[in-house]
């Protein structure tokens, strides 16, 4: 059998992974982002220079690329801003196909503008094992790619097989032009004006020239730019800021709200969260985030769903045909009126039956987004919207590519060229009918006991970093489990404590921070703790840190970023590869958590036996219904008012003191 040809990563620049074009699809409902190229386009475009397939693997890097060399001869190309490639001292033009001989040297060199990320693609692509269906590299999460992370020196990676592939084509002449100065063609919604932006906030959103802040990476860009401009003073029991909603999933391209700073989801992005989405930026145009520089300058660009889907088919045929795209095929084509501010609505439908009134509104050109009740915590509602996931699971078209529940909200993603919004929205406008009260629903769920170490060191480790480097002034600094005791007049500070470990928490969502995180709401409303969101966002957040954000708890999946007001820490609610899970995410949705307070040396050692599959979460069989949640508010209807009440003056309070 002969050997498999290899190639060696002599210097592995900045940051060098493995990715593909299409990335991860159908777990974006439990947290795990596409990956992928972050320009898809470049990519794709190189890759089919040297005849490979759609689903092979190649390199993108970023600031300053890698220096590779293989074992066997194999064509290559490079494409993006890797704009000073060489072989052996070489010029390699972007987008010429070359021979890489056995033993040659290829520098792909600085990327330092125009564009932020560099693709190499050769011939056969990079045989790195499929992880969740993609080769792709997920570096917060740990893996795809070559050992999930960036490659490091002497670094070997297999290439895959050279037999049935496409001709090599020359591609030069069809890369996408380079800027520091872009225009992002969007989609306005689907949380635009009135009820959440001023008509004077949106036109000033896509009037603004935004300049990209130097926290921009792949799982999102920061805008910099003008304060937005709200109608609404909070976001009620979501959280203290305007920008907070009760959590609701994110396209990737989705231009969310994070307090007061735009930030458009990246490949690697959270896919559900507690912050409005003003507009989407266009798929035909996803490409030219990942090379977005900070410094770069953006203008978002209203256009229609017809405009978008122009643009969706002049990419298809450049991809799959290589022929040079018309013209200033680039820009919108004529129109006759020009694109809406607003998110016109495909569906409303009323309150009937047992049904809450609820919209379906585009969310970019790939989304729908039903959107059921009045903005509040509606436990009845939440079901309901599980029920309408559910039945849309069972009768499900072709082309839907990902569900994802949110408290109040379903986002379903489809393949264009399969399934058109309109007709998706009208096949979950006829489900509507045949739903299940969602009062008499029995839902068969777990108990689930999880281990919590309150005021844990690595929890206060991240309220330090960010006072530090962020923004010392922020009324939650230094210490988050004060700000909350404030925000609900406690009398003291362990009384947080004891409120999270007596409650009993509902899982209404997953994914929310990534990988199977949860995001829950006390079933009993009087345990219900409300507070408000990090503005801005955290950079960083320790795995397994417990938070609350408006009036919900969630545990975070992995390190990485996060806004919700930090109690403490527990184990690990992701596992890949342990070998009694049936799947990586350990929770459910609607299962019952219960929190038991240990010590941090105890924790220490639970979080290593779950991690190392010694040892499982506590679980026992139980049910969830609409019937416990009456009883509670029959039982102590007085009592959850005078809370209510009570909680909100205090939150009010603290808003004025925010602004005296």
């Amino acid at each position: 059998m002969a050997a498999t040809a290899r190639l060696t990563v002599l210097d592995p620049g900045v940051q060098t992974t493995v990715q593909d074009a299409e990335g991860r699809t159908g777990h974006w409902d439990v947290g795990v982002p596409p990956s992928g190229a972050f320009d898809e386009l470049s990519f794709g475009l190189v890759s089919t220079a040297v005849g490979n397939g759609h689903l092979a693997a190649g390199l993108e890097c970023v600031v300053r690329g890698p220096v590779l060399s293989l074992d066997e001869d194999r064509l290559v190309c490079v494409g993006g801003g890797a704009h000073a490639a060489t072989i052996d001292g070489h010029p390699l033009p972007p987008g010429r196909v070359r021979r890489l001989r056995a033993g040659q040297v290829l520098d792909v060199g600085p990327i330092d503008g125009p564009g932020m990320r560099g693709y190499v693609a050769v011939r056969g692509g990079l045989a790195v094992p499929r992880v969740l269906g993609s080769r792709a590299t997920f570096i917060l999460g740990g893996f795809g790619g070559h050992e999930g992370r960036p490659l490091t020196a002497g670094d070997v990676v297999p290439l895959g097989s050279t037999h049935d592939l496409a001709a090599p084509v020359e591609v030069a002449d069809v890369l996408p032009a380079l800027t520091h100065d872009w225009t992002l063609r969007v989609i306005a919604g689907p949380h635009g004006a009135p009820d959440y932006l001023t008509p004077e906030g949106v036109a000033e959103l896509f009037a603004t020239r935004w300049s990209v802040d130097h926290r921009a990476d792949r799982t999102g860009v920061r805008l910099v730019g003008p304060l937005p401009s709200w109608s609404r003073e909070d976001g009620g029991e979501a959280g203290l800021h305007p920008s907070n909603l009760h959590d609701s999933a994110y396209p990737v391209g989705g231009i969310m709200l994070s307090g007061d700073t735009p930030v458009i989801v990246g490949k690697d992005g959270p896919s559900l969260g507690g912050f409005v989405v003003p507009a989407v930026v266009v798929g035909a145009d996803l490409w030219m985030l990942g090379q977005l520089r900070p410094g770069d300058t953006v203008r978002l660009q209203p256009v229609t769903p017809a405009e978008a889907a122009v643009a969706a088919e002049e990419r298809r045929v450049l991809l799959t045909t290589l022929l040079p795209a018309p013209a200033g095929a680039s820009r919108p084509r004529p129109r006759p009126a020009a694109p809406s501010h607003d998110a016109p609505r495909l569906v409303v439908g009323e309150e009937s039956g047992t049904a809450p009134a609820f919209t379906i509104t585009r969310s970019g050109d790939r989304h729908l987004l039903v959107e059921a009740g009045h903005p509040e915590l509606d436990l009845r509602v939440r079901v309901w919207v599980h029920l309408l996931a559910q039945a849309l699971r069972a009768h499900r078209p072709a082309g839907v590519t990902e569900l994802v529940e949110g408290v109040r909200s379903l986002l379903v993603a489809v393949d264009p060229e399969v399934l058109g919004l309109e007709q998706l929205a009208a096949h979950l406008r006829d489900l509507v009918p045949g739903l299940d009260d969602p009062a008499t629903v029995v839902l068969p769920v777990r108990e689930v006991t999880l281990p919590i170490a309150f005021d844990h060191p690595e929890a206060h480790e991240a309220m330090r970093r960010y006072a530090a480097s962020v923004r010392p002034d922020a009324p939650w600094c230094p210490d988050n489990v004060e700000f909350i005791r404030r925000v609900n007049d406690l009398a003291e500070r362990d009384e947080v404590f004891d409120v999270v470990a007596r409650a009993t928490y509902l899982v209404v969502g997953l994914g929310d921070v990534y990988l199977g995180a949860p995001v829950a709401v006390p079933i009993d409303p009087r345990d219900r703790l409300v507070t408000t969101k990090y503005n801005p966002a955290r950079t960083w957040t320790p795995q397994n840190a417990v938070g609350i954000g408006g009036i919900y708890l969630c545990v975070y999946g992995m390190e990485g970023p996060g806004g919700y007001q930090l109690v403490g820490r527990t184990v690990p609610v992701w596992r890949l590869g342990g070998a009694r899970d049936e799947q990586p995410w350990l929770l459910r949705q609607f299962d019952r958590l219960r929190f038991a307070a240990v010590s941090a040396e105890e924790l220490a050692d639970l979080r290593a036996d779950v991690e190392a599959d010694r040892a499982d979460l506590v679980t026992r069989p139980a049910t969830f219904s609409m019937s416990e949640v009456a009883a509670i508010a029959a039982e102590s209807g007085d009592e959850i008012t005078r809370i209510r009440s009570h909680r909100r003056a205090a939150f009010d309070a603290e808003r004025r003191r925010w602004v005296s």
